[in-house]
Order: structure tokens, then C-alpha cells, then sequence
């Protein structure tokens, strides 16, 4: 069987990779991935081929990877956090749709029409799912995703930022709890700030947000500021930045701070 793993290697720690993963990357032979996710897998990747494609390069590796297992090799496609969730899996699946745009069915079967990696229709795809940095940041300070959240990423180099900056008014509306993802790059240091502006035309200022830089690694910070207090000085690449909703709190006993959001249990305490 031609075998393709989209494995998600969880947000840092190996403690929380999941015995899915584990089984996935043991029976393949051949790992693809961005370099830093099979460093912080470690000994688990020993004895296996490493095909290491630079960031940027995400399309060449997803190619790489359907190739590799349509010609045989039981393959690995590792992304960290969740792989479904910003990361390579929708990649795989954008390649594998493409393919079927150009083949026509015959009886329940594909032909080539007008495909380029015919071959790739032949792997079996299986998707192995993981812990998300949205997930990791909420555990560290307590249960920021208690109640109904969305996640919206800042880059607009894949999506304009006239729709990223729609999703942030439909999320301040809508009072979510809101995880931004690509907070911040070299090339783009302003977009976290329009989106503290415009969630503070609906929630409070004091409104609790967390940074959570390098979650579950040896060099995690972990910070509890204010939605007034958020600045895209505090934030990089590496940064999850988690917003409260008007409900949200945060609080403080003794050393230990916590922020939770709660769900309406009040009512029947």
C-alpha cells in the first residue's frame, strides 16, 4: 500500500506528542517536514530519511511528500501543532483536488485527462491530529477557550487583509474568544495592532490576553497582559497571542494567576 502520513508533531514538547504520531513516524521511513520540527522530535526521527525544505517552501515540500509516498515509500508529512490547522494538510488536499479537476470518472474509476501526478490518486492518506498552539497556551494559564472561541490568522499573504479585517469585526461581534496566528513577521508589524484596535470597539480594555512565546519549549515565556496593553512590540513570529472575551477574567492567588472564561455555571452554583 502506498502510504501518506500528515503527522501532527503538537506544539513543542515531545510529552505531547500523541502515541498516534508516535506509530505514524515509526512506520514510515521517509520524514518531510521544516527542519526545527524533526530536531524537536529528536531520537523518534533516528534511522530515518529526512527531506528538510526550508519555511517558504511549503508547496515543494506537500509535493515532495505525495511523491515519495505514490512511488512506494511510506512517507511522513510532519507539521507542528495540529496539522489541519494552518499548517500542511489543506496543502495536500488543495494538490489532490487539483488533480481530480483534470480526471474523469468512468464507471468508478479515475482516468487521466488532464493530470499532471495522476500517481498521487493512489495514496492513502491518513491524518493523524494533534495538539494545537491555541490548546497548549489555554493550559498554561488555565481554560482561556472555556466558552465558544475562533482562531483568525493575521497574514495576509495568503488572504487579503480586507477579509482578515471582516473576521476581526464578525469575532468582536460575535464576542469570541479570539487565538491569533501569525501575529506578527519581520515584514509585517503592524496588523496586531488594527486587530487590538478594533476588538476594543466591543470589549473591555481590561480585557485579559495572553502571549505565549515558544510554547511547551525549554525557552517558553509565558505573559498575562491587557487588551489596551497589547503591542505588537511584545509579539514575533513565534508568539501566540490568545484575546478574552467580555466574559473572560483573570485571576490572582498568591503566585499562581489564572484566566478562564466561563460558560454560565454561575447561574446554578
Amino acid at each position: 500500500m502506498k502510504k501518506l502520513y500528515l503527522v501532527s508533531a503538537g506544539p513543542g514538547s515531545k510529552e505531547l506528542l500523541t502515541p498516534m504520531a508516535v506509530k505514524a513516524i515509526k512506520n514510515s521511513g521517509d520524514l518531510v517536514a521544516y527542519g526545527l520540527y524533526l530536531t524537536l522530535l529528536g531520537d523518534i526521527c533516528n534511522d530515518k530519511t529526512h527531506h528538510d525544505l526550508p519555511l517558504g517552501q511549503e508547496i515543494e515540500r506537500a509535493r515532495l511528500a505525495l511523491d515519495l509516498a505514490a512511488s512506494g515509500k511510506t512517507t511522513a508529512l510532519v507539521s507542528s501543532g495540529d496539522i489541519g490547522i494552518y499548517a500542511m494538510a489543506t496543502l495536500v488536499f488543495e494538490l489532490l483536488d487539483k488533480e481530480l479537476k483534470g480526471a474523469i470518472i468512468n464507471n468508478g474509476s479515475i482516468e487521466n485527462h488532464d493530470m499532471s501526478n495522476p500517481e498521487w490518486l493512489d495514496v492513502d492518506i491518513e491524518v493523524v491530529p494533534g495538539i494545537s498552539a491555541m490548546q497548549a497556551g489555554s493550559s498554561r494559564i488555565g481554560a482561556m477557550l472555556g466558552h465558544d472561541f475562533c482562531t483568525i490568522s493575521l497574514s495576509d499573504l495568503l488572504t487579503p487583509w480586507q477579509t482578515i479585517e471582516k473576521r476581526l469585526h464578525a469575532c468582536g461581534e460575535g464576542d469570541f474568544v479570539v487565538s491569533f496566528y501569525n501575529p506578527r513577521s519581520n515584514k509585517r508589524d503592524w496588523q496586531i495592532n488594527t486587530a487590538r484596535d478594533i476588538l476594543l470597539q466591543y470589549r473591555p480594555a481590561s480585557t485579559p490576553v495572553l502571549l505565549g512565546r515558544q510554547l511547551t519549549r525549554d525557552d517558553e515565556t509565558i505573559t498575562i497582559t491587557t487588551l489596551e496593553n497589547l503591542h505588537s512590540d511584545n509579539v514575533d513570529m513565534f508568539t501566540l497571542v490568545s484575546v478574552g472575551n467580555s466574559e473572560s477574567r483573570h485571576i490572582i492567588n498568591g503566585e499562581q494567576q489564572w484566566v478562564y472564561t466561563p460558560r454560565g455555571y454561575s447561574k446554578k452554583l
